[in-house]
């Protein structure tokens, strides 16, 4: 609990934490109406098939995953920066009861950071699709509540990788670096990639696999919600993996 608390007060002490936190809540709200504002005007013939308002209310997701996956870097990096690593490693000489109770804080800060984000966004765009007229989805109907808990952990994953991704590159640039190119180039080149390699770039590449954790109508060739995001949380334990070894067979 010592553990527990000394991350929690090194997290919340930092400005960069929350203004983190509220740029994503924001901007996967912000990002999602611009996703539908195309559509606003039309009517109900005009969407596309198929039509998921729930989905589409996350396509803010875009942007807000890579915020939180810098708030997991920002977790760890700061510290190396600084060569308070060796402060930390001091006081918890034990780095899995560091690593844990760091990780443990970052999921904390990651899942209410993704339900605002969630919630906000999907809010904001059913309101938007209703004032216009157009068929928008409620948390009771079918599937939403699921959808709306896939999205939460989504966002929470991404940030738990993001932490392991800090303490890989020890960095705050490197960490973005990797992390722009895992959430934002690879889903978007990987796909036009020939043959079976783009195909599984498709539907396997652990972000994009995990975003049918948040979809309510099922679209031809994606991996289910519980699929997509069972791919996604092996991805994360192992970066999570890999993370703990490097911080334990390397210097400081």
């Amino acid at each position: 609990m010592n553990v527990l608390r000394s991350e929690w007060t090194k997290l919340r002490s930092v400005r960069s934490t929350w203004l983190t936190a509220l740029s994503a809540v924001v901007s996967g709200a912000a990002l999602g109406i611009l996703g539908v504002s195309e559509v606003l005007g039309g009517t109900p013939s005009d969407l596309p098939t198929p039509w998921d308002p729930t989905a589409t209310s996350l396509k803010g997701f875009l942007f807000a995953q890579l915020l939180v996956g810098m708030l997991g870097a920002l977790s760890i990096t700061p510290e190396y920066d600084t060569a308070m690593i060796g402060t930390s490693l001091s006081a918890v000489p034990s780095r899995a009861r560091l690593l844990r109770a760091k990780a443990l804080v970052v999921t904390a800060v990651g899942l209410a950071t993704g339900a605002a984000t969630t919630l906000l966004s999907f809010t904001v765009v059913q309101v938007a699709l209703r004032g216009a007229g157009l068929p928008a989805a409620g948390p009771g109907d079918p599937g939403v509540a699921g959808a709306l808990v896939g999205g939460t952990l989504y966002l929470t994953l991404v940030t738990l990788a993001g932490m392991a991704v800090g303490v890989l590159t020890r960095s705050t640039t490197t960490s973005l670096a990797v992390l722009v190119g895992a959430l934002l180039l690879v889903p978007a080149l990987g796909p036009g990639l020939p043959g079976a390699l783009g195909d599984w770039f498709a539907g396997y590449w652990p972000v994009t696999a995990g975003q049918a954790a948040y979809t309510v109508v099922p679209v031809d060739g994606a991996l289910t919600p519980s699929t997509g995001l069972a791919v996604l949380v092996l991805a994360v334990d192992a970066v999570v993996v890999a993370a703990y070894a490097a911080l334990r067979v390397r210097d400081v």
